[in-house]
């Protein structure tokens, strides 16, 4: 991402609207839809934000530079509806927001989400090596990942949902990965508060892929102080330690007696300051869960949260091993979010469903090859209640 141009900013009338997206709603009986605008441009290229509306209180705004989800706006217990994912304002907080204070708020990662070890890999006896760009590794995808994309995008409404596809061609050696991918993510909004995203993709060469979504929640909304009160259950009994540099060691440790056990309803601050040596590594929480799946291929509930104070809750579910727990914790305060809000450390946490870290260098780990003739499908589903 560094170097790229921001040629052209399109003034956006509904950014003033977003800034301010707290109110009071009522359910209707209208259908999902979905509508675009302009949102600038990259390299000359257009950007598109679509919104996509359900009519019982909830909106999503999805830009196509990388697939990032800007805003999703949902009601309270007692109606209220805000913001509750962290995010810029215009295309040019996303652009400029490069190197190590990089959040990818919202954004779809990739090729690889999450770290790869000293930026290299083995596939077939053939070594590979990626960019470096966090502590002497490789995250999400390099330098210049899915997250830098202007992504196609298609309109697909049927009547119970309304949704957005988005397709990219990686193509062959691009941030070091072999194979040309070929990639299409589908973000889907039902009558239920349910937003749906499935990933696909193929390959003509064998490569290695973990795509996921980086979005930040705050239940409270997102122009609220830090998520620390905010309770939260994970559905796993095992997690992946890490090494100094956040790269898992192999093991697959237990949670209990740990600051890591979220096996029953906790608040996300209650044990995060404690004298933990992957604590203090992470500085909060920035680790994989192993989610209790048993022989379940198919979704399975990964993790609730809940807001005390709005009844505002998030149910997560997937078809993923892994879930990735983060507290924002590298969030220092440089960041001015959708409402003129600054965000600081702890402002949200991420729930980000993926195959583990650096998979590819652990073979105890589910695989993460991709091979010709075989396809990579992955869904995750963002339930919303109150």
């Amino acid at each position: 991402m560094r170097g790229r141009r921001l040629l052209q900013l399109i003034p956006i009338a509904g950014v003033a609207g977003l800034a301010a997206c707290s109110h009071t709603t009522t359910t209707s009986a209208e259908p999902p839809s979905i509508a675009s605008e302009p949102f600038g441009q990259v390299d000359g290229t257009p950007v598109t934000r679509y919104t996509l509306t359900n009519g019982h209180g909830m909106r999503v705004r999805i830009l196509t530079y990388g697939g990032i989800i800007q805003s999703i706006e949902v009601p309270d217990r007692t109606g209220h509806v805000d913001n509750v994912v962290l995010g810029f304002p215009t295309l040019d907080g996303y652009l400029n927001n490069t190197g190590s204070a990089k959040t990818y708020f919202g954004a779809i990662v990739g090729r690889y989400g999450n770290r790869i070890a000293k930026g290299a890999f083995s596939l077939n006896g053939n070594e590979f090596h990626l960019p470096i760009n966090n502590n002497g590794n490789s995250l999400h995808g390099g330098t210049a990942g899915l997250d830098t994309k202007v992504w196609r995008a298609s309109q697909q409404n049927d009547g119970d949902g309304a949704g957005l596809k988005l397709q990219y061609v990686s193509p062959a050696g691009e941030m070091g990965y072999p194979g040309t991918l070929t990639i299409a993510v589908t973000y889907t909004l039902n009558q239920k508060n349910e937003l749906r995203i499935d990933y696909h993709a193929t390959t003509d060469a064998p490569t290695v892929v973990n795509l996921t979504n980086h979005s930040y929640f705050n239940l409270a909304g997102e122009d609220t102080l830090d998520v620390y009160g905010q309770k939260l259950t994970i559905h796993a009994d095992n997690y992946t330690p890490t090494d100094p540099t956040q790269i898992p060691t192999g093991q697959i440790a237990p949670v209990k007696g740990t600051p890591f056990d979220f096996t029953s309803s906790t608040a996300i601050g209650a044990h995060i300051n404690a004298n933990d040596p992957q604590l203090l590594l992470a500085h909060g929480y920035d680790h994989n869960w192993v989610i209790n799946r048993g022989d379940n291929t198919g979704l399975v509930e990964a993790a609730r949260a809940e807001d005390p104070q709005t009844g505002r809750s998030l149910t997560v579910s997937t078809t993923e091993p892994g879930v990735q727990f983060y507290t924002s914790n590298f969030i220092d305060g440089a960041f001015t979010g959708t409402s003129g809000h600054i965000y600081r450390q702890g402002a949200g946490f991420t729930m980000e469903t993926q195959h583990y870290p650096d998979s590819p260098n652990h073979p105890n780990f589910p695989t993460t090859t991709l091979n010709p003739g075989q396809t990579y499908d992955s869904t995750t589903v963002f339930a919303f209640g109150r």
